[in-house]
Protein backbone atom coordinates (compact mmCIF):
# COMPACT_ATOMS: atom_id res chain seq x y z
CA UNK A 1 0.00 0.00 0.00
CA UNK A 2 0.90 3.40 -0.92
CA UNK A 3 0.33 6.05 2.90
CA UNK A 4 -0.09 9.71 1.81
CA UNK A 5 2.02 12.54 3.56
CA UNK A 6 0.11 16.18 2.57
CA UNK A 7 -0.36 19.70 4.52
CA UNK A 8 -3.57 20.51 5.23
CA UNK A 9 -3.01 24.24 5.27
CA UNK A 10 -1.16 26.58 3.18
CA UNK A 11 2.51 24.88 3.12
CA UNK A 12 4.99 25.18 6.12
CA UNK A 13 3.43 22.68 8.08
CA UNK A 14 6.40 21.32 9.28
CA UNK A 15 6.08 17.89 6.66
CA UNK A 16 10.11 17.50 6.95
CA UNK A 17 10.18 16.66 9.93
CA UNK A 18 7.74 14.33 9.96
CA UNK A 19 8.67 12.16 7.01
CA UNK A 20 12.09 12.21 8.38
CA UNK A 21 10.91 10.24 11.37
CA UNK A 22 8.06 7.97 9.35
CA UNK A 23 10.32 7.03 7.53
CA UNK A 24 11.90 4.09 9.55
CA UNK A 25 9.16 2.50 8.91
CA UNK A 26 8.65 2.56 4.88
CA UNK A 27 10.78 1.48 2.24
CA UNK A 28 10.38 4.08 -0.10
CA UNK A 29 9.54 7.54 -0.11
CA UNK A 30 8.20 9.55 -3.07
CA UNK A 31 7.67 13.08 -4.18
CA UNK A 32 4.23 13.42 -6.08
CA UNK A 33 4.12 17.05 -7.11
CA UNK A 34 5.10 20.41 -6.43
CA UNK A 35 8.91 21.77 -7.34
CA UNK A 36 11.75 23.94 -5.98
CA UNK A 37 9.32 26.07 -4.44
CA UNK A 38 8.76 23.32 -1.35
CA UNK A 39 11.40 23.39 1.29
CA UNK A 40 11.01 20.50 3.75
CA UNK A 41 13.08 21.27 6.90
CA UNK A 42 15.03 18.74 8.53
CA UNK A 43 17.47 18.61 11.92
CA UNK A 44 20.12 16.02 11.47
CA UNK A 45 22.46 15.17 14.14
CA UNK A 46 21.94 18.99 15.23
CA UNK A 47 22.08 20.17 11.93
CA UNK A 48 19.61 22.25 10.03
CA UNK A 49 19.10 20.86 6.25
CA UNK A 50 16.23 22.07 3.81
CA UNK A 51 15.48 19.96 0.96
CA UNK A 52 13.91 21.25 -1.89
CA UNK A 53 13.32 18.59 -4.39
CA UNK A 54 14.78 14.99 -3.27
CA UNK A 55 12.44 13.37 -0.63
CA UNK A 56 12.64 13.58 3.05
CA UNK A 57 13.71 10.29 3.69
CA UNK A 58 17.17 10.45 2.22
CA UNK A 59 18.62 10.18 5.65
CA UNK A 60 17.25 7.18 6.63
CA UNK A 61 19.78 5.00 5.36
CA UNK A 62 17.20 2.00 4.22
CA UNK A 63 15.03 3.66 2.21
CA UNK A 64 14.80 4.73 -1.67
CA UNK A 65 13.74 7.88 -2.44
CA UNK A 66 11.89 8.66 -5.69
CA UNK A 67 11.05 11.73 -7.60
CA UNK A 68 8.01 11.22 -9.33
CA UNK A 69 6.44 12.59 -12.66
CA UNK A 70 4.17 14.55 -11.36
CA UNK A 71 7.68 16.90 -10.10
CA UNK A 72 8.58 19.49 -12.07
CA UNK A 73 12.91 19.71 -11.33
CA UNK A 74 15.52 22.49 -11.81
CA UNK A 75 18.26 20.27 -12.44
CA UNK A 76 20.44 23.10 -10.60
CA UNK A 77 18.27 23.28 -7.69
CA UNK A 78 18.79 19.56 -7.37
CA UNK A 79 22.20 19.44 -8.52
CA UNK A 80 23.31 21.89 -5.42
CA UNK A 81 20.69 19.84 -3.00
CA UNK A 82 22.67 16.40 -3.93
CA UNK A 83 26.14 17.81 -3.29
CA UNK A 84 25.25 18.96 0.07
CA UNK A 85 23.89 16.04 1.36
CA UNK A 86 26.02 14.01 -0.49
CA UNK A 87 28.66 15.30 1.88
CA UNK A 88 26.75 14.11 4.47
CA UNK A 89 25.96 10.58 2.94
CA UNK A 90 28.30 10.03 0.16
CA UNK A 91 26.46 7.20 -1.37
CA UNK A 92 22.69 8.69 -1.03
CA UNK A 93 22.57 8.82 -4.98
CA UNK A 94 22.50 5.12 -4.57
CA UNK A 95 18.85 5.10 -2.87
CA UNK A 96 17.88 8.36 -5.23
CA UNK A 97 15.40 7.76 -8.06
CA UNK A 98 13.88 10.18 -10.67
CA UNK A 99 10.95 9.30 -12.83
CA UNK A 100 11.31 9.65 -17.06
CA UNK A 101 8.26 11.50 -16.61
CA UNK A 102 8.91 14.14 -14.55
CA UNK A 103 9.41 17.77 -16.58
CA UNK A 104 12.49 20.02 -16.00
CA UNK A 105 12.28 23.71 -15.39
CA UNK A 106 14.16 25.51 -17.68
CA UNK A 107 15.95 28.98 -17.28
CA UNK A 108 13.87 31.26 -19.31
CA UNK A 109 11.06 29.29 -17.27
CA UNK A 110 12.56 31.08 -14.65
CA UNK A 111 12.99 34.21 -16.15
CA UNK A 112 9.29 33.97 -17.29
CA UNK A 113 7.90 33.72 -14.10
CA UNK A 114 9.72 36.72 -12.45
CA UNK A 115 8.68 39.23 -15.98
CA UNK A 116 4.97 38.12 -15.18
CA UNK A 117 4.79 38.28 -11.69
CA UNK A 118 6.36 41.78 -11.93
CA UNK A 119 3.92 42.82 -14.87
CA UNK A 120 1.44 41.95 -12.17
CA UNK A 121 2.21 44.90 -9.85
CA UNK A 122 -0.52 44.59 -6.85
CA UNK A 123 -1.99 41.54 -8.30
CA UNK A 124 0.98 39.69 -7.79
CA UNK A 125 0.28 36.27 -6.15
CA UNK A 126 3.41 35.64 -4.35
CA UNK A 127 5.32 33.57 -6.66
CA UNK A 128 8.45 32.03 -5.32
CA UNK A 129 9.82 32.96 -9.00
CA UNK A 130 11.24 29.39 -9.22
CA UNK A 131 9.75 28.71 -12.98
CA UNK A 132 7.53 26.50 -11.54
CA UNK A 133 4.11 27.77 -12.87
CA UNK A 134 5.39 28.49 -16.41
CA UNK A 135 7.23 24.88 -16.33
CA UNK A 136 3.64 23.13 -15.43
CA UNK A 137 2.02 25.48 -18.25
CA UNK A 138 4.49 24.04 -20.54
CA UNK A 139 3.27 20.37 -19.75
CA UNK A 140 -0.26 20.67 -19.69
CA UNK A 141 0.46 22.97 -23.13
CA UNK A 142 2.42 19.75 -24.79
CA UNK A 143 5.64 21.96 -24.45
CA UNK A 144 7.73 20.55 -21.57
CA UNK A 145 10.89 18.92 -21.70
CA UNK A 146 10.91 16.27 -19.32
CA UNK A 147 14.02 14.18 -17.56
CA UNK A 148 13.89 10.92 -20.33
CA UNK A 149 14.43 13.81 -22.69
CA UNK A 150 18.07 14.58 -21.64
CA UNK A 151 18.90 10.55 -22.33
CA UNK A 152 17.50 11.52 -26.36
CA UNK A 153 20.36 12.20 -28.80
CA UNK A 154 18.42 15.48 -29.80
CA UNK A 155 18.15 17.23 -26.55
CA UNK A 156 19.67 20.06 -27.71
CA UNK A 157 17.41 20.63 -30.58
CA UNK A 158 14.92 20.28 -28.64
CA UNK A 159 16.34 22.75 -25.92
CA UNK A 160 16.58 25.51 -28.44
CA UNK A 161 12.69 25.08 -30.10
CA UNK A 162 11.65 25.77 -26.48
CA UNK A 163 14.02 28.44 -25.46
CA UNK A 164 13.12 29.95 -28.34
CA UNK A 165 9.86 29.68 -27.44
CA UNK A 166 9.86 31.71 -24.26
CA UNK A 167 12.68 34.15 -25.60
CA UNK A 168 9.02 35.23 -27.72
CA UNK A 169 6.86 35.74 -24.97
CA UNK A 170 9.57 37.31 -22.74
CA UNK A 171 9.52 40.28 -25.46
CA UNK A 172 6.00 41.05 -24.30
CA UNK A 173 7.10 41.79 -21.18
CA UNK A 174 8.62 45.10 -20.11
CA UNK A 175 11.11 43.50 -17.05
CA UNK A 176 14.07 41.87 -18.28
CA UNK A 177 15.61 39.06 -17.09
CA UNK A 178 19.37 38.03 -17.13
CA UNK A 179 18.49 34.32 -17.68
CA UNK A 180 21.44 33.83 -19.97
CA UNK A 181 23.52 33.89 -17.29
CA UNK A 182 22.44 30.78 -15.83
CA UNK A 183 22.79 28.40 -18.88
CA UNK A 184 25.91 27.27 -18.49
CA UNK A 185 24.75 26.18 -14.77
CA UNK A 186 21.73 24.58 -15.98
CA UNK A 187 23.61 22.80 -18.69
CA UNK A 188 25.86 21.72 -16.67
CA UNK A 189 23.32 20.16 -14.22
CA UNK A 190 21.58 18.42 -16.82
CA UNK A 191 25.38 16.55 -17.49
CA UNK A 192 24.79 15.56 -13.82
CA UNK A 193 21.15 14.51 -14.07
CA UNK A 194 22.23 11.91 -16.18
CA UNK A 195 24.55 10.27 -14.09
CA UNK A 196 21.60 9.63 -12.18
CA UNK A 197 19.07 6.75 -11.65
CA UNK A 198 16.51 7.36 -14.38
CA UNK A 199 13.81 5.13 -14.19
CA UNK A 200 10.11 4.36 -15.45
CA UNK A 201 9.03 5.05 -12.06
CA UNK A 202 5.37 3.89 -12.57
CA UNK A 203 7.22 0.50 -13.56
CA UNK A 204 9.59 0.49 -10.91
CA UNK A 205 6.68 1.47 -7.54
CA UNK A 206 4.49 -1.22 -9.02
CA UNK A 207 7.05 -3.77 -8.65
CA UNK A 208 8.23 -2.77 -5.49
CA UNK A 209 4.95 -2.92 -4.31
CA UNK A 210 4.65 -6.55 -6.08
CA UNK A 211 7.48 -7.24 -3.53
CA UNK A 212 5.34 -5.63 -0.37
CA UNK A 213 7.61 -2.78 0.03
CA UNK A 214 5.59 0.04 1.94
CA UNK A 215 5.85 3.08 0.48
CA UNK A 216 5.44 7.11 1.72
CA UNK A 217 4.20 9.36 -0.69
CA UNK A 218 5.42 12.97 0.46
CA UNK A 219 3.01 16.04 -0.54
CA UNK A 220 4.56 19.34 -0.61
CA UNK A 221 3.16 22.70 -0.16
CA UNK A 222 -0.73 22.31 1.13
CA UNK A 223 -4.01 21.31 0.82
CA UNK A 224 -4.99 25.43 0.70
CA UNK A 225 -2.92 25.83 -2.10
CA UNK A 226 -4.07 22.99 -4.62
CA UNK A 227 -4.73 24.33 -7.59
CA UNK A 228 -8.45 23.06 -7.95
CA UNK A 229 -9.57 23.46 -4.11
CA UNK A 230 -7.44 26.10 -2.59
CA UNK A 231 -7.97 29.99 -2.65
CA UNK A 232 -7.41 30.27 -6.57
CA UNK A 233 -5.71 32.05 -7.61
CA UNK A 234 -3.01 32.46 -5.07
CA UNK A 235 -2.33 29.33 -4.87
CA UNK A 236 0.57 26.66 -6.25
CA UNK A 237 0.68 24.95 -9.79
CA UNK A 238 -0.29 21.53 -8.94
CA UNK A 239 -2.35 19.16 -6.83
CA UNK A 240 -1.21 19.16 -3.43
CA UNK A 241 -4.60 17.22 -2.02
CA UNK A 242 -4.13 13.34 -1.91
CA UNK A 243 -5.91 12.99 -4.97
CA UNK A 244 -2.33 14.47 -6.62
CA UNK A 245 -0.80 10.65 -5.22
CA UNK A 246 -2.37 8.93 -8.04
CA UNK A 247 -1.60 10.85 -11.19
CA UNK A 248 1.90 12.54 -9.52
CA UNK A 249 3.38 8.75 -9.74
CA UNK A 250 1.07 6.59 -11.35
CA UNK A 251 -0.37 4.26 -8.69
CA UNK A 252 -4.27 3.36 -8.75
CA UNK A 253 -6.46 4.86 -5.77
CA UNK A 254 -6.71 1.26 -4.76
CA UNK A 255 -3.52 1.02 -3.74
CA UNK A 256 -3.54 4.03 -1.22
CA UNK A 257 -3.86 3.28 2.35
CA UNK A 258 -3.46 5.74 5.00
CA UNK A 259 -3.61 8.90 5.05
CA UNK A 260 -2.05 11.36 7.38
CA UNK A 261 -2.50 15.67 7.03
CA UNK A 262 -0.57 17.65 9.13
CA UNK A 263 -1.13 21.04 10.43
CA UNK A 264 0.63 23.48 12.48
CA UNK A 265 -1.20 24.10 16.14
CA UNK A 266 -1.91 27.78 14.53
CA UNK A 267 -1.92 29.28 10.87
CA UNK A 268 0.73 30.78 8.81
CA UNK A 269 1.16 32.25 4.87
CA UNK A 270 3.52 33.20 2.69
CA UNK A 271 2.79 35.73 0.09
CA UNK A 272 -0.64 37.21 -1.16
CA UNK A 273 -4.03 35.65 -0.62
CA UNK A 274 -6.75 35.48 1.61
CA UNK A 275 -6.29 34.15 5.06
CA UNK A 276 -9.45 34.31 7.06
CA UNK A 277 -7.55 34.03 10.79
CA UNK A 278 -4.81 36.07 9.83
CA UNK A 279 -3.70 38.62 13.22
CA UNK A 280 -2.18 41.63 11.78
CA UNK A 281 -1.52 42.91 15.24
CA UNK A 282 0.99 42.59 18.02
CA UNK A 283 -0.22 38.66 18.87
CA UNK A 284 0.09 37.93 15.12
CA UNK A 285 3.91 39.46 15.46
CA UNK A 286 4.43 37.44 18.70
CA UNK A 287 3.12 34.27 17.01
CA UNK A 288 6.10 34.56 14.36
CA UNK A 289 8.55 36.01 16.90
CA UNK A 290 8.09 32.54 18.94
CA UNK A 291 7.35 29.92 15.77
CA UNK A 292 10.47 31.68 14.10
CA UNK A 293 8.05 32.01 10.82
CA UNK A 294 10.27 32.81 8.15
CA UNK A 295 10.30 30.65 4.93
CA UNK A 296 12.70 27.50 4.16
CA UNK A 297 12.91 28.27 1.13
CA UNK A 298 12.52 32.54 0.60
CA UNK A 299 13.07 33.65 4.11
CA UNK A 300 10.08 35.68 4.15
CA UNK A 301 8.65 36.44 6.85
CA UNK A 302 5.03 34.42 7.16
CA UNK A 303 2.01 35.78 7.92
CA UNK A 304 0.13 34.47 11.39
CA UNK A 305 -3.01 33.87 12.92
CA UNK A 306 -5.25 31.28 14.87
CA UNK A 307 -6.07 28.01 13.90
CA UNK A 308 -8.50 27.67 11.12
CA UNK A 309 -11.12 24.67 11.92
CA UNK A 310 -13.21 25.45 9.15
CA UNK A 311 -9.87 25.50 6.68
CA UNK A 312 -8.61 22.52 7.85
CA UNK A 313 -12.20 20.35 8.23
CA UNK A 314 -12.60 21.12 4.60
CA UNK A 315 -9.05 20.04 3.71
CA UNK A 316 -9.66 16.78 6.27
CA UNK A 317 -12.86 15.88 4.03
CA UNK A 318 -10.90 16.47 0.50
CA UNK A 319 -8.09 14.29 1.19
CA UNK A 320 -9.85 11.39 3.33
CA UNK A 321 -7.66 12.44 5.92
CA UNK A 322 -7.49 9.62 8.62
CA UNK A 323 -4.38 10.58 10.92
CA UNK A 324 -3.95 13.89 11.93
CA UNK A 325 -0.49 15.20 12.75
CA UNK A 326 0.13 18.55 14.63
CA UNK A 327 3.38 20.08 14.69
CA UNK A 328 4.51 23.71 16.49
CA UNK A 329 2.39 22.75 19.81
CA UNK A 330 5.46 24.16 21.58
CA UNK A 331 5.13 27.57 20.43
CA UNK A 332 1.83 28.36 21.60
CA UNK A 333 3.27 27.65 25.26
CA UNK A 334 2.76 30.96 27.29
CA UNK A 335 -0.49 31.89 25.00
CA UNK A 336 -3.20 32.62 27.20
CA UNK A 337 -6.15 32.35 25.84
CA UNK A 338 -5.98 30.40 22.52
CA UNK A 339 -8.19 31.03 19.77
CA UNK A 340 -9.58 28.65 16.93
CA UNK A 341 -12.30 29.67 13.99
CA UNK A 342 -14.58 27.18 14.14
CA UNK A 343 -17.16 29.06 11.86
CA UNK A 344 -16.88 32.10 9.39
CA UNK A 345 -19.28 35.22 9.08
CA UNK A 346 -19.50 35.32 5.06
CA UNK A 347 -21.41 38.58 3.91
CA UNK A 348 -23.18 38.64 7.22
CA UNK A 349 -23.88 35.03 6.96
CA UNK A 350 -22.39 32.34 9.25
CA UNK A 351 -21.28 29.57 7.72
CA UNK A 352 -19.17 25.85 8.62
CA UNK A 353 -18.31 25.44 4.98
CA UNK A 354 -15.39 27.25 2.94
CA UNK A 355 -16.85 29.36 0.46
CA UNK A 356 -15.91 28.77 -3.20
CA UNK A 357 -14.43 32.43 -3.71
CA UNK A 358 -12.35 34.00 -1.14
CA UNK A 359 -11.05 36.95 -2.54
CA UNK A 360 -13.29 39.90 -2.63
CA UNK A 361 -15.78 38.37 0.17
CA UNK A 362 -16.36 39.73 3.27
CA UNK A 363 -14.94 36.51 5.90
CA UNK A 364 -14.71 37.44 9.85
CA UNK A 365 -13.71 34.38 11.59
CA UNK A 366 -15.94 33.30 14.42
CA UNK A 367 -14.02 32.68 17.16
CA UNK A 368 -13.92 30.03 20.32
CA UNK A 369 -11.34 30.61 22.98
CA UNK A 370 -9.30 28.12 25.04
CA UNK A 371 -6.76 28.18 28.06
CA UNK A 372 -3.80 28.12 27.66
CA UNK A 373 -1.34 25.90 29.45
CA UNK A 374 0.65 26.03 32.43
CA UNK A 375 3.16 23.77 31.61
CA UNK A 376 5.81 23.99 28.73
CA UNK A 377 4.71 21.45 26.14
CA UNK A 378 8.24 21.32 24.81
CA UNK A 379 9.37 19.80 28.02
CA UNK A 380 7.08 16.71 27.74
CA UNK A 381 8.53 13.07 26.06
CA UNK A 382 5.39 11.36 26.74
CA UNK A 383 1.72 11.55 26.02
CA UNK A 384 0.90 11.01 29.99
CA UNK A 385 3.00 14.33 30.23
CA UNK A 386 0.95 16.81 28.28
CA UNK A 387 -0.87 19.08 30.23
CA UNK A 388 -5.04 18.19 30.44
CA UNK A 389 -5.92 21.62 29.64
CA UNK A 390 -3.97 20.44 26.03
CA UNK A 391 -5.37 17.36 25.79
CA UNK A 392 -8.85 18.78 25.99
CA UNK A 393 -8.39 21.32 22.92
CA UNK A 394 -6.36 17.90 20.91
CA UNK A 395 -9.96 16.38 21.67
CA UNK A 396 -12.07 19.30 20.34
CA UNK A 397 -10.03 19.81 17.19
CA UNK A 398 -10.52 15.81 17.01
CA UNK A 399 -14.23 15.95 17.27
CA UNK A 400 -14.56 18.98 14.81
CA UNK A 401 -12.52 17.56 12.28
CA UNK A 402 -13.69 13.99 12.88
CA UNK A 403 -9.89 12.31 12.17
CA UNK A 404 -7.50 11.12 15.50
CA UNK A 405 -4.30 12.60 15.90
CA UNK A 406 -1.63 10.03 15.33
CA UNK A 407 1.31 12.62 16.44
CA UNK A 408 2.02 15.91 17.78
CA UNK A 409 5.45 17.38 17.41
CA UNK A 410 6.41 19.70 20.60
CA UNK A 411 9.83 20.78 18.85
CA UNK A 412 12.47 21.02 16.26
CA UNK A 413 14.33 17.94 17.02
CA UNK A 414 14.01 14.46 15.80
CA UNK A 415 12.89 12.96 18.91
CA UNK A 416 10.11 16.09 19.92
CA UNK A 417 7.35 13.75 18.60
CA UNK A 418 4.66 12.45 20.78
CA UNK A 419 2.66 9.26 19.86
CA UNK A 420 -0.87 10.09 20.55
Amino acid sequence: MVDVLIGLQWGDEGKGKIVDFMAAKYDIIARFQGGPNAGHTLYVDGKKVVLHTIPSGIFQAHCDNLIGNGVVIDPVVLQKEITTVTAMLPNMKDRLFVSHRAHLILPTHRALDAASEAAKGKEKIGSTLKGIGPAYMDKTGRNGLRVGDVLRGDFDERYATIKAKHQQMLQQYDHQVDWQSWEEDFLNAIAHLRTLNIVNAEYWLDNALSKGKRVLAEGAQGSMLDVDFGTYPFVTSSNTIAAGVCSGLGIAPSKVGDVYGITKAYCTRVGGGPFPTELEDEMGEALRKAGAEFGATTGRPRRCGWIDLVALRYAVMLSGVNKLIMTKTDVLDGFNPINAATAYQVDGVTTEQMPYDLCGTDIQPVWQSFPGWDKPISTCTQKSDLPAVFNEYCRFIEQYLGAKFAYISNGTGREQLLEM
